[in-house]
């Protein structure tokens, strides 16, 4: 979706990169009015320069933020609803608002933990856009209550109340990323016992599947290893957001577009079609999996009124290229349900929700 650039970082720099990409087209979503954050402009050096970006781009960050946005609220709706906090980890989250988003908002009670987990270079350029900027520090609480530190890997991690900046590569086993942020036992920073919202976005397809599925893994194991405590608890949830069927003649312009940017996406090639993505879940033994396509979220997932809205924002000629696009890009989402037949009820059907026509 986006031009070749000159001079293309490589390696980690290029997948680190997009980071920039995301960032830059929600600044352009939320300036031409799709979007409401007030906090993206922190995260972007000298926002006020940036050109908008193309209709197709402002339109795809819309309709992927609006899908993301409508799990997660249904997400912390069915902890409240249970009396129970819950946690979200964002794992390869860059520069991602949503915790700043929750906690100024009317759930911010709801949420426990809020973890975020990316390359040591994301996190220390992160650490320093939120120490800089009084919106996004006083949300975290006291200053005495917050810590920033530097880390032998050359990340900086942050901690504070509810919020905690981890700096970790996914892609090396999770007994080498994950236990020595997370830790373990009594000293863990995440409760096993709570319902526990993973997200991923645009995050595995840069990994091997082998790693991606190490990481899946080891987090079903922490918390099925956990799941004996009654009430509700213990719901473990995730979703994805990224590329699929990229075997097709779009897709591999799409690949190619990448590898002109010195980008490839391993994490790609196990699903080449859409009913592959939810064998993503499926194969750890998790009890739901489904995914729906952009393109289709944005045809019956979307309030028709807010369709209505975007639709006078700018002039898209290119619908057919637009849906070209969309339907490249997928949501899964998924559940590992405890034991208990209350609690699957409650939570079996949490999921994006088809909006009258």
């Amino acid at each position: 979706m986006f031009p070749p650039r000159t001079r293309m970082p490589e390696g980690d720099a290029a997948i680190r990169a997009t980071d920039n990409d995301a960032a830059l087209a929600r600044l352009s979503a939320v300036r031409k009015g799709y979007l409401t954050d007030p906090f993206i402009t922190a995260f972007v050096p000298r926002a006020h320069l940036e050109p908008p970006r193309p209709p197709l781009i402002n339109i795809g960050t819309y309709v992927r933020s609006e899908a993301l946005d409508e799990l997660v609220n249904g997400w912390l709706s069915l902890s409240q609803q249970e009396g129970v906090q819950c946690q979200i980890v964002s794992l390869g989250a860059g520069s991602d608002t949503r915790f700043w988003r929750i906690a100024t908002g009317p759930a911010r009670d709801v949420l426990a933990r809020y973890v975020e987990i990316d390359f040591p270079e994301i996190t220390t350029k992160k650490a320093m856009a939120i120490r800089k900027s009084k919106d996004l520090s006083s949300v975290l609480g006291a200053p005495e209550n917050v810590s920033l530190d530097r880390k032998a890997n050359g990340g900086t991690t942050l901690y504070a109340p509810v919020y905690n900046l981890l700096a970790a590569d996914l892609r090396t086993p999770p007994a080498e990323s994950l236990v020595p942020v997370l830790g373990s036992g009594p000293e863990a920073l995440l409760a096993p016992h709570l319902p526990t919202l993973l997200i991923f976005e645009c995050v595995l397809v840069y990994m091997t599947p082998q790693a991606s599925e190490a990481v899946v893994q080891w987090f079903t194991d922490y918390f099925s290893n956990n799941q004996s405590i009654p009430g509700g608890r213990g719901v473990l949830g995730s979703i994805v957001y990224e590329m699929f069927a990229l075997g097709d003649q779009f897709g591999k312009v799409m690949v190619n577009n990448l590898k002109a940017r010195n980008i490839t996406l391993p994490g790609a090639e196990p699903y080449p079609t859409f009913d592959s993505l939810p064998s993503r879940f499926l194969r750890h033994g998790w009890d739901v999996a489904k995914a729906l396509t952009l393109k289709d979220i944005r045809r019956e997932y979307i309030d028709p009124s807010e369709l209505a809205r975007v639709s006078h924002l700018e002039m898209l000629d290119e619908i057919e290229e637009l849906e070209l696009v969309l339907a490249h890009y997928a949501i899964t989402w998924g559940i590992k349900l405890p034991p208990g037949a209350e609690l699957k009820a409650r939570w079996q059907n949490w999921g994006l929700k088809r909006k009258a026509v």
